[in-house]
């Protein structure tokens, strides 16, 4: 008697003692034909056009400058909103209306919080001027002594300027009589933009250095310079003194000890809440610049084709193999969270 095995489907499979070999001829052709019509009628039907691989296919820039301006739009939002706040409680307590005590102080650390994390709340994307950039926020800053009046005048010169430690920060910067103003930022931006420093001229014709906050702590405690002693002193290196450029927001500095510092503090606040709306505005009008170039680089699918290409992906995903999980897999390719709240803010 011959045994016949089941699979876990219910099918019957002959043992291993029946080969194909020993069926006749015309059985086993009409076997294979009937195996092979029903192999096809079981895959599924191949779709006229391949689907687009999820999200893979966008801008990845584009991507990114509305990931940092929606970031930025609500570091600033939360800024805005405590400062109201602020405003309102020291108007009201300067009405001598009844507080709860301690609430105008609490609203000030409260904000003060929040500006330390300026820098990791907005992605780095906002400076402590609230300029709006895809680039590091900066540090500006100005360096005793280094200024055009004193840097312009004299004879020839070679300075030695160290920014940081080791030799490799050791820069040669070479002046002469007659160098414009601008020719002499040029030589101080070529030569400390190595060590991550660049030099600029400000609208009030000064000069001005700059380097991304992170590497601010490194740089404002280690530049000195070295002179031939006619602008700078010759010898061993001297130390100079770096100074940031101060922030138009200072909440350490706001005081509530009496009616005085009240008022100054609230003064303070309506100059701190007026910089972050128009911070706010102009970031904004950088998030809808981003959807219009999303508009324009998104391909225009008509809702027939959006249709049919979703009961594509729904047939191939309903089918076990490699289709789909090829399909499946494409789909979620870039999917992260920052992504899926920049696409839903453009709603």
């Amino acid at each position: 008697m011959q045994i016949v095995q089941r699979s876990s489907s219910g099918i019957g499979t002959a043992s291993s003692a029946t080969s194909a070999s020993q069926l006749e001829p015309a059985n086993l052709a009409e076997q294979q034909d009937t195996q092979g019509k029903a192999a096809g009628a079981a895959q599924p039907s191949q779709p006229s056009a391949p689907i687009r691989r999820g999200l893979s296919n966008w801008d990845q820039p584009l991507q990114n400058d509305i990931s940092s301006a929606q970031q930025a739009v609500d570091f600033l939002e939360q800024s805005a909103a405590q400062l109201r706040a602020l405003k309102s409680d020291l108007s009201a307590k300067l009405a001598t209306r009844q507080m709860r005590e301690g609430q105008v102080e609490q609203r000030i650390r409260q904000f003060t919080d929040t500006w330390r994390q300026r820098q990791e709340a907005s992605g780095g994307t906002l400076d402590n001027r609230l300029n709006y950039s895809t680039a590091p926020a900066a540090q500006r800053f100005s360096i005793r002594g280094m200024s055009l009046a004193n840097l312009r005048n004299g004879g020839r010169e070679t300075l030695a300027l160290a920014v940081g430690t080791g030799p490799q920060s050791l820069r040669s910067i070479h002046l002469s009589p007659g160098l414009s103003d601008a020719e002499i930022v040029a030589r101080f931006d070529a030569a400390l933009a190595p060590a991550g420093v660049r030099a600029a001229m400000t609208q009030q014709g000064e000069l001005q250095f700059s380097t991304s906050e992170a590497n601010w702590p490194g740089v404002r405690d280690a530049i000195a310079v070295q002179g031939a002693g006619i602008r700078f002193p010759t010898g061993q290196l001297n130390r100079l003194k770096a100074e940031a450029e101060p922030s138009p927001i200072a909440p350490e500095a706001w005081g509530t000890n009496d009616i005085e510092s009240m008022r100054a503090t609230l003064q303070q606040v309506m100059q701190a809440l007026a910089h972050v709306e128009m911070a706010l505005s102009k970031v904004r009008a950088e998030l809808s610049a981003a959807s219009v170039r999303v508009d324009s680089a998104m391909p225009q699918i008509e809702t027939a084709g959006v249709d049919d290409l979703a009961t594509q992906f729904a047939n191939i995903a309903d089918e076990p193999g490699y289709q789909s999980l090829l399909a499946l897999t494409s789909a979620l390719v870039g999917i992260n969270r920052e992504r899926v709240v920049s696409l839903l803010s453009l709603r």
